[in-house]
């Protein structure tokens, strides 16, 4: 069953690390210069992966950035 704070759309585009560029990954949202789903990273974390891991899965992240990405999505659930 999905954690009720994972079912929240986040406004992603008020992130200053978040890009959108059409054509790539459809449109969707975008941690600045890469492919990777800011969703995928709070979802992660959400379901009990930690930083460490998620460093770990995302090389191409550092780990400031990952902490910001779940600040943001976390102050914007309310």
């Amino acid at each position: 069953m999905a954690n009720a704070a994972t079912d929240v759309e986040i406004d992603w585009m008020g992130c200053e690390l978040i890009e959108s560029v059409p054509g790539k990954v459809s449109g969707r949202p975008i941690v600045r210069g890469t492919r990777i789903l800011p969703d995928a990273i709070v979802g992660s974390y959400d379901l009990g992966e930690t930083i460490d891991e998620l460093r770990e899965g995302f090389p191409a992240l550092t780990l400031p950035q990952i902490q910001r990405l779940i600040e943001f999505a976390h102050s914007q659930r309310g």
